[in-house]
This record gives structure tokens, C-alpha cells and sequence, in this order.
């Protein structure tokens, strides 16, 4: 028995396209003991994952925090990782590889760099979507891949019942109406002049919500939806893919909420701007789909309204 690591940082949308490729990862290794290491906002969500044995924090501080980087390289150095799959693909993760494996190549180290196609630079790839380059890599690494084009991730669900009943949810609508502060251009400005037109026709068949997340409660006060939370507080993970799963349909900026939905089979819409593309982010699936638009300000409710009362029928 071997013991094999992944690398997957974040973010939240990440960690949900990444759990095809964590599945194959672990059903090509049945008989080896699979490690991940990730950040704190995923640490607790991903010990709940089946095809992990077990989860290592990486608090990510600054690389020229020698003292940190020494003890985290002297943690991973004692499970003797016989194989390290890095799905993160960064500049940092490259540098650990330079640490703890520096003449590594694919056989020891899978990466988009030590797997990178003869006939590609690493800019041309980095053009294709998100899960065919995973597909690519671990297929490069010598791994049969039958879930990495197929993320499931609906293992990080957990019951709500409770805040279901606190709420008298039943039918739903949920809107992710919100971005990082950095990522503006991400955001459709249109939301409430759609939820005006989703009561106008459904009337109180659909209740309209939101489930901001801890930075975002005070922006959810601007949106005329019933905002979720738990005892005052974000819904974590687990009950926001719970939330996600048993809604009626979604619609979303480019954020992980709109990847939770993709991945979890949920009904619904994510909308883009020119920021990047439906097909690089692989977030178009059987039952979710995407608007793209050249200007977010340009795409009217009504376009918006006429996909979802089509998904609804």
C-alpha cells in the first residue's frame, strides 16, 4: 500500500469540477491510501469526501514564511507519497514540487506541466476547458478516466430539513445574484427587475431566495428574495449543495455556487460576460446551461425570464 496526495486549493467552484478527477484518482489507486491537501475553507467539506482517506491543511502563507513552509514540507515529506496529483496547477504548487520532488517528472509528479502535450505550449492549453485538461492530465498519468468529464458533487450534500421547516420551503427558486469585489464584471445587475417578473406570472407558487455567503449578507439586502441562513449565519458547504440540490431551478452569476449547481445536477442558468466562457470554465451540463453576453448591463430580465419559464414547463 502506497500512499498518494492530491493537491486542490480552491476555489469553491474548483473543488466541485475537481471531484470527477479525485473519484478516477482513487479508483485507479483501490488499494493505496489517498491524501488531499487544501485550504481552510474546504478543509472540513472535503473529509466528507468517500475517495479520500484522509485531509492535510495548507494555511497557504506567504512562501517567504520560511518557518511555515518548512514545517508543512517536513508533514508531507513523512507520508513518503509515492505519487502526487496536482490539481491545482499553480505557480505555488509548482514551487512545492521543486521542494519536495524537484527532478520529478509525470510518472512521480502529474501536472499540467510534467503531462503538457508535445505539440502545446502551456498557454495554447490552458485555452481548453477546465475538466479536458484534468481528462488529459491523469490520462497522461497512466489513469483510466471514467468520472473526470462527469463531476458528481452531490457526496458534500447534508440534510437541511430543519432549515427547510424554519423557511416553509417547498418549492424554490434560488438566485446567486452576488461576485467577489474584485470580479464586478461577473455580476448582472438584473435581478430584481427578474424576480418582478417571476411573481407577476408564478405568484406564491415558487418561494425566491437567496443564501449569501458570510461577505455577502449585507448585499443580499438589496435583493427582493427571502434570504437564507442559519441561525443568522451563511449556510456552510454541505447545506448550501443540499440547498442548491433541491431546488427548482437556479440562476447564477459565474460564481461556485453556479458549479455546485452545474455538478450536482440542478436545474438552471449561469450568466456570463466577456470575463471568460461557459465551455473554458466546463460549467455546461444536461440540466445547466449558460447565457453568454458580450455586456452583462445589456442582457435584459426578460431574455433571463423566457429561458427559465422554457426550463419550468
Amino acid at each position: 500500500m502506497s500512499n498518494i496526495l492530491i493537491i486542490k486549493h480552491g476555489s469553491l467552484g474548483d473543488i466541485a469540477q475537481a471531484s470527477g478527477a479525485i473519484q478516477d484518482i482513487s479508483e485507479n489507486h483501490k488499494d493505496d491510501q489517498i491524501y488531499l491537501l487544501t485550504t481552510k475553507p474546504y478543509f472540513e467539506v472535503l473529509k466528507k469526501n468517500p475517495y479520500i482517506h484522509d485531509v492535510i491543511l495548507d494555511k497557504r502563507l506567504p512562501r517567504y514564511n520560511l518557518i511555515y513552509l518548512y514545517f508543512l514540507m517536513k508533514e508531507l515529506k513523512k507520508y513518503n507519497f509515492s505519487k502526487v496529483f496536482d490539481l491545482q496547477n499553480s505557480s505555488r504548487t509548482n514551487f512545492y514540487k521543486n521542494i519536495l520532488f524537484p527532478k520529478a517528472e509525470g510518472d512521480k509528479w502529474s501536472s499540467s506541466i510534467t503531462t503538457l502535450p508535445k505539440v502545446i505550449n502551456k498557454k495554447e492549453f490552458d485555452k481548453h476547458s477546465v475538466l479536458d485538461r484534468y481528462n488529459h492530465q491523469l490520462q497522461t498519468s497512466g489513469l483510466n478516466t471514467s468520472h473526470t468529464l462527469n463531476p458528481d458533487f452531490s457526496w458534500a450534500a447534508s440534510t437541511i430539513g430543519k432549515i427547510k421547516e424554519n423557511f416553509k420551503l417547498n418549492k424554490f427558486i434560488l438566485l446567486f445574484p452576488f461576485c467577489s469585489p474584485h470580479l464586478k464584471k461577473k455580476k448582472w445587475p438584473h435581478y430584481n427587475k427578474l424576480i418582478e417578473l417571476i411573481i407577476n406570472k408564478y405568484g406564491d407558487e415558487y418561494k425566491i431566495i437567496t443564501a449569501p455567503g458570510p461577505s455577502e449578507i449585507n448585499d443580499a439586502k438589496e435583493i427582493n428574495a427571502l434570504v437564507l441562513l442559519d441561525n443568522g449565519k451563511a449556510l456552510d458547504i454541505s447545506q448550501l449543495t443540499s440547498l442548491i440540490k433541491e431546488s427548482s431551478f437556479i440562476i447564477a452569476n459565474d460564481t461556485g455556487p453556479a458549479h455546485i449547481a452545474a455538478h450536482v445536477g440542478a436545474k438552471g442558468l449561469s450568466l456570463f460576460g466577456k470575463h471568460t466562457t461557459a465551455y473554458k470554465v466546463s460549467i455546461e451540463r444536461e440540466n445547466f446551461k449558460a447565457i453568454e453576453v458580450t455586456d452583462l448591463n445589456n442582457l435584459s430580465a426578460e431574455k433571463v425570464f423566457e429561458r427559465l419559464i422554457n426550463s419550468l414547463i
